[in-house]
């Protein structure tokens, strides 16, 4: 204990937050974003143009287009993953006629035409990179997420026992003042958004809690695919027993979404245009606040219903509603964008504990123009996160429009290119002394950001002034946001900019004038 157990949780809220705070900027910016996903995913693929009003409709015209285009397959999947998405993404199984090279997928629009839209994992790489993170091993990664989490929410919990004044800080923000202004953001952020962040931090916990905790699953089950096998049931299609007609799918889906009073998502058919046809309605990602999806089983020549399944028992709605809780699918535009601006509020929090870290500790170091190498790695590893990663996602979006549309692994190349400008600038955040790097940095963010509208309007006709001209909301809001972080981050590095070389011109010190880029 130190010193009594309010500073006791000082102590473990300060290395808590700083040891994990810069995978938890990472985990937060990019889950934030998530809450678009689909919108950055239609922006990330400007050849789909349509979005199906009517899903069932859209589940017609694809399944029509599957019995041109894949009249042999053992299974067709068709799917929508809501009213948001980009048109359908179909999948197949060819029959063992057809060649080793032949097609299994293609992407519809609402109307049911083939559309050749570029290789791209859009905003779908950002959740999957929020709690998978890249390049290493799924299951270690998640481990590492899952301490992260951990480590958030203790962090959190021993902030609340620190604070003295929680009810002032909700109020209080005093700006220009440098340790007192970050201080004061710091608190601002995670007490008026001290609801959202807890349960976001909680509910991500739950939605892995198997993964962390599977002792339940291994002593009632022998082997661990059982259960999910059973908790996720995935029929595979019977011995084909001789041709029949495919029953229409349109009633069939009518049928589903009358029994839920919800919209379908997804029509997965098991040997159509054999007796033994199986199609599996499951319903929309969207419809509902818990991610446990409920489907139906239909006779594929009949049209009869033989199956269903509902996960509708107390520990798995309670499950499925907290990890929807977290994901936030459910939402209307204006609750997810009260998602998004909450999550902003946790980059806000993460971002100013870490910079606060440094700004209380330089003026106590023996000699503040000579700092540790420990307090330098913070600092540079501060520049590397908060301005290194936006500018990565920037790049992320730039190499979407930029890179050859026909070029092998392209969905890899954009990927790979985000985490490129990523390194580039922790190389370069390493190299640069800390007054010099952080105005340079930001600066480079806010070109890389104010570039992408550009970028899009030379190599594609969904300028903002075309999406504009044609009420294309999404695109222009896209634009739009792009050039707001443009605004913000060359906001911010003009602000540290003067603020340093206002400090170096006054006091005649280097180190004084990162200790003004700081308080800027």
């Amino acid at each position: 204990m130190k010193g009594g157990f309010r500073q006791s949780m000082a102590w473990l809220h300060t290395w808590t937050g700083l040891l994990l705070g810069w995978l938890l900027f990472a985990i937060f910016v990019t889950g934030t974003s998530a809450y678009f996903q689909e919108e950055i995913t239609r922006w990330m693929t400007p050849e789909v143009r349509s979005v199906p009003s009517d899903p069932a409709s859209g589940f017609v015209a694809a399944t029509e287009w599957l019995k041109r285009e894949a009249p042999g397959g053992s299974e067709w999947s068709i799917y929508s993953t809501g009213k948001r998405a980009a048109g359908l993404q179909l999948y197949w199984v060819n029959g063992p006629d057809a060649p080793a090279d032949a097609p299994t997928s293609a992407r519809l629009d609402g109307t049911g035409t083939k559309v050749f839209a570029r290789e791209t994992l859009g905003g779908w790489f950002l959740y999957r990179f929020h709690y998978d993170l890249h390049y290493i091993n799924w299951y270690w990664a998640r481990w590492l997420v899952g301490i992260a989490a951990m480590a958030m929410l203790v962090a959190i919990l021993s902030g609340i026992v620190t604070h003295k004044k929680i009810l002032t800080d909700f109020f209080l923000l005093r700006l220009g003042k440098g340790q007192r202004s970050w201080l004061d953001a710091h608190n601002a952020s995670s007490v008026l958004f001290l609801p959202f962040i807890l349960m976001i931090t909680y509910t991500g916990l739950v939605s892995l809690a198997t993964h962390y905790m599977p002792w339940g699953i291994a002593a009632n089950y022998a082997n661990q695919g059982k259960f999910f096998e059973a908790a996720f049931p995935w029929p595979v299609p019977a011995e084909k027993a001789g041709p029949a007609p495919l029953a229409p799918i349109g009633p069939i889906v009518e049928r589903a979404e009358r029994m839920w009073g919800t919209a379908a998502g997804s029509v997965r058919i098991l040997n159509p245009g054999d007796r033994t046809a199986r199609v599996i309605v499951s319903g929309a990602p969207d419809a509902g606040m818990s991610v446990r999806l409920r489907s139906m089983t239909f006779d594929g020549v009949t049209g009869r219903p033989v199956d269903a399944h509902d996960p509708s028992g107390a520990a798995t709605a309670t499950e499925g509603t907290m990890i929807g809780l977290h994901a936030g699918r459910f939402a209307s535009p204006l609750l997810r964008t009260l998602y998004f601006m909450s999550g902003l509020a946790g980059c806000v929090m993460v971002a100013s504990g870490l910079i606060l870290w440094t700004v209380k500790r330089r003026a106590k170091l023996p000699d503040p123009d000579r700092p540790h190498f420990g307090f330098r790695l913070v600092e540079k590893l501060n520049i590397a996160a908060i301005a290194g990663l936006p500018f990565g996602m920037a790049a992320y979006f730039l190499a979407n429009r930029l890179l050859p549309l026909g070029i092998a692994g392209r969905s890899e190349r954009e990927i790979d290119t985000m985490f490129i400008a990523w390194g580039a600038v922790a190389i370069w955040a390493l190299a640069r002394p800390a007054r010099r790097a952080w105005p340079e940095a930001l600066s480079a963010t806010a070109l890389a950001f104010a570039s992408v509208p550009l970028v899009n309007a030379l190599t594609t006709d969904r300028s903002l002034v075309a999406s504009l001209a044609a009420g294309d909301s999404l695109f222009a809001m896209f634009d739009g946001v792009m050039l707001v972080l443009a605004a913000g981050f060359g906001w911010a590095a003009l602000k540290v900019a003067r603020r340093r070389d206002r400090e170096a011109a006054s006091r005649g010190s280097p180190m004084r004038a990162i200790a003004g880029a700081e308080a800027a």
